[in-house]
This record gives structure tokens, sequence and C-alpha cells, in this order.
């Protein structure tokens, strides 16, 4: 039996987490989360698609718009799917459907976050998705102990994004540090609207855990914190202003923001780390920070459909 797909709504957020937090233990992702991206203002950039059985939600598709990128027509298209309802046509509606949503929202190239492992790998290649670059998804046990923290540099000091009076500056500081940051998508073009829309407003951004190095007025270093409400926290991004690296304060701005996550009582910290990125993985490292994970981001061409409504 062909399984039912239809667009999310507020009473899936919570067995749609479960489903997500059961099979992808390493997200940190709430019930919270998934029905302000499904009801609010962010609702025009993200869509989530259930797929139903007689036993519940049986597999969830995340999609949206890449508003980052310079090229216009960027998507993405996640899946996961329950384990004891894989090989039965599931992932393929999901699928389907998914690429339908994004097609009629113009979306002529779709990204995918991809398990590497054997099945996962299979069914995005067989649907032809071509693989990119691999991410290396890391953990650290907060109960131990961390390294001893970076002094400032001069001129600098530490704060909080909830200490900040206007987030501008934290929105100035992410373009730039992500302009050549190693990935598939740069942070080329989203407007400061978006970006509050996407980033700042989201509910499990913990604006207190969120550290940021100010020089002269400017951020120049910051580190965001995603968290569950519970145990886990997850680096969302952690980055410097081109013109300020080298000084040790990737390390600097992190090592506080972890340092206030066990205080605040969060026992484990995710991070994702691009498997090209050197720079970032030896900081991951020095924290001690282990690979629980690894995933690739594969790309596929959609054809274009006439806007419909799934």
């Amino acid at each position: 039996m062909v399984p039912s797909v239809r667009a999310a709504g507020p009473r899936d957020a919570v067995p749609a987490a479960e489903l997500l937090r059961a099979a992808e233990p390493h997200l940190v992702v709430t019930p919270e989360l998934l029905a302000w991206q499904a009801t609010g203002k962010p609702a025009e950039r993200f869509g989530m698609l259930v797929a139903e059985a007689d036993d519940g939600i049986a597999g969830v598709a995340r999609t949206g718009l890449l508003h980052e990128s310079a090229e216009p027509g960027l998507g993405f298209v996640n899946l996961v799917v329950r384990p004891e309802r894989r090989e039965r046509g599931v992932g393929s509606a999901l699928l389907a459907a998914a690429e339908e949503r994004l097609a009629g929202l113009g979306v002529r190239r779709a990204y995918a976050r991809v398990a590497d492992e054997p099945a996962a790998v299979s069914f995005a290649e067989r649907r032809g998705y071509r693989p990119g670059r691999r991410n290396r998804i890391l953990r650290l046990d907060l109960a131990a102990e961390l390294p001893a923290p970076p002094a400032p540099p001069p001129g600098v000091r530490l704060t909080t994004a909830a200490d900040l009076p206007d987030p501008r500056p934290l929105y100035e500081a992410d373009l730039d540090a992500a302009a050549d940051e190693p990935g598939d998508v740069g942070m080329d073009e989203i407007s400061y609207a978006d970006w509050r829309a996407a980033y700042w407003d989201r509910p499990d951004l913990d604006r207190r855990l969120t550290t940021v190095a100010v020089a002269g007025g400017a951020v120049v270093a910051f580190s965001v914190a995603l968290t569950d409400g519970g145990s886990r926290y997850l680096s969302g991004m952690t980055g410097t202003r081109s013109g300020w690296r080298g000084r040790g304060l990737a390390r600097l701005v992190k090592h506080a923001s972890l340092r206030s996550a066990r205080s605040a009582g969060h026992r484990w910290a995710f991070t994702v780390n691009d498997a090209g990125n050197d720079a970032m993985r030896a900081v991951n490292e020095w924290f001690g920070y282990r690979e629980v994970a690894a995933e690739r981001r594969y790309l596929s061409e959609l054809p274009r459909r006439p806007p419909s409504i799934v």
C-alpha cells in the first residue's frame, strides 16, 4: 500500500521530533522548533511533510529554500523513515512529494543530507542524487574536564548574544565568517530580515549560551548555541571574521559557550564538522570531540513543474 503523505501541522510536532531523535540520536531537535517552522513566519521558507501509517507517522521529510546562496533556485530535502517502515515505499513517496513541493517553489537544485551508510547512500544514488562534501558529526561529554581557556587578545571582550543591544553586528559577522567557509553552500546573500526570521528568532537558539567576542563595537567571533532544553547542546556555527583569524578566537568563544552549557546542566555537546575544514577540525580535537556519525551532502537537479500544494 502506498503511504499517505501530507503537509505536517502543529499536532505532528511531538511525534515527528520523537521520530527524528530516535533515528538520528545526534540531532538536537524539539517539538517547539518543528511547530515554529510549520506555522510561524519561517513556514514561508520551511515545509515539513509526513507519511502516515496505521500506527502513526512512518516518515518525515523536511524541505525548504536556501536563501543564503547567490545562486537562485536552491533548496533542500532531508528524509527520515522509521527503521521498521523502511523498504516499504515510505521514503520514495516522501521524496516524490518533497521534490514536487520544491519544484512548485521554483527550486531547480535540491541538496539532501544523507547518512554515510550503505542503505541511505544507495537510496539517494538510485534516485539521481550525486554525492558532495562529507560532514563528521562529533560529540563531547561535558562532564569531562575542558582544556584551560585561552586568554582573549588585547581589546577583545566576551559577552553573550542575549546582551547584544542589537543582533545586526552578529548578522554581519556571520556573513563575513561564512563567506569562505568550506561547504556546498555559502551564506552570500541572505538578507538581515531573512537571517532574523531563520536564525535569530528560532526557539532552540539559546542566546545566553551563544558567546560573542567584541572589539571596537563589532562582533569579531561567535559560537552559536542551540539546545533542546534538556541534556543536549549543539554548536550551530562557530566563526571568526576573516581579518581576525589566527588569534585563537574560535577556541575562546567556543570554550566560553561550552563552559556555560555545562553550568546550565547540559551533558552532551554536538557539532558538525566539514571533513575538509582542517582549522575547525583542529579546534574540535583540542576540545576532545569524538566522531559518532557521518553524512554527505547529495545534490539533484529537479525538473521544472507547475506550482502545486502538497
